[in-house]
């Protein structure tokens, strides 16, 4: 029987863990080749739109990670699917291959944690958190929210923080039509989005009695994709996509969409008068 001596011992079984873990990196890779072969890109985001129901009212949802993952997998030729994660589990289902990717708003704090373990690629999509409210409103800066309601729309990014940071009684919504018609009718004091969009639906007249906004505190947040460094061809792939989407006015385009159709939505569904 041959023993090993222990440093011998020692270094066999940092080598067999060495090439455990390169195999077990290699497995979880996604490369844009078994993406396409699999027929489907699995995404984490931090809200899952809920799919359409016939007959239902058609929403517009809160943020751009869902479109954007939509326009991702049409490009690639296959079907999406998106899975919830959270601050506290997104780094590990990445890397254990739950995800292809993560498309999250960051600021830059989360930005900084993820990329010590991932590689990021932000888009060009950038945004900071603000209020709209009635033109004669009486709240003139954020100390005077505290005990006023605000609409926030589910799966926004600012769920939880009024009510945390200000002190205001924040009334979820199912989305962000629903917040802005809860707003005009008088059911909320304010309502709070991205001030990407929000500052392009003040310039609609129908929106001249609510053109008081007010910014918060805080940094903007960079919509931004998030892939394992195995995967180098994916993430060669999201940065020439970010640049098309750059040079064609993606972004421009998909705001201008956003603000007609919320604000169509809430035109349909508005069937009592502005609150006076």
């Amino acid at each position: 029987m041959i023993v090993m001596p222990p440093f011998s011992f020692l270094r066999f079984a940092l080598l067999l863990l060495a090439c455990t873990l390169q195999v077990s990196a290699t497995a979880t890779a996604a490369s844009l080749q078994q993406i396409k072969q699999r027929g489907q890109l699995v995404v984490g985001v931090s809200y899952v739109v809920p799919e359409y129901a016939a007959g239902a009212k058609y929403r517009t949802p809160e943020g751009f990670y869902n479109a954007a993952a939509e326009d991702l997998a049409q490009r690639l030729g296959v079907t999406l699917r998106t899975a919830k994660v959270t601050a506290q589990n997104r780094q590990q289902l990445l890397a254990q291959g739950k995800v292809d990717l993560l498309l999250l708003n960051l600021k830059q704090a989360d930005a900084d944690t993820l990329r010590a373990s991932a590689t990021l690629l932000p888009t060009s999509y950038q945004a900071r958190p603000r209020l709209i409210m009635r033109s004669d409103t009486d709240i003139k800066r954020p100390a005077q929210l505290r005990g006023r309601s605000v609409c926030v729309a589910r799966g926004g990014a600012y769920v939880g923080i009024l009510a945390t940071s200000y002190g205001a009684v924040e009334k979820v919504v199912k989305a962000p039509a629903d917040a802005l018609l809860a707003l005009r009718t008088g059911v909320c004091d304010a309502a709070v989005h991205d001030d990407a969009v929000l500052n392009g639906m003040l310039d609609l007249p129908e929106w001249k009695k609510f053109s008081a906004s007010l910014p918060l505190d805080g940094s903007s947040a960079t919509l931004t994709f998030v892939v394992r460094p195995a995967d180098a061809e994916l993430a060669t792939y999201l940065q020439q996509l970010n640049g098309a989407w750059g040079d064609s006015g993606y972004w421009a385009d998909n705001r201008k969409k956003w603000i007609n159709n919320v604000a169509f939505e809430v035109y349909l569904d508005q069937n009592v008068p502005d609150c006076h």
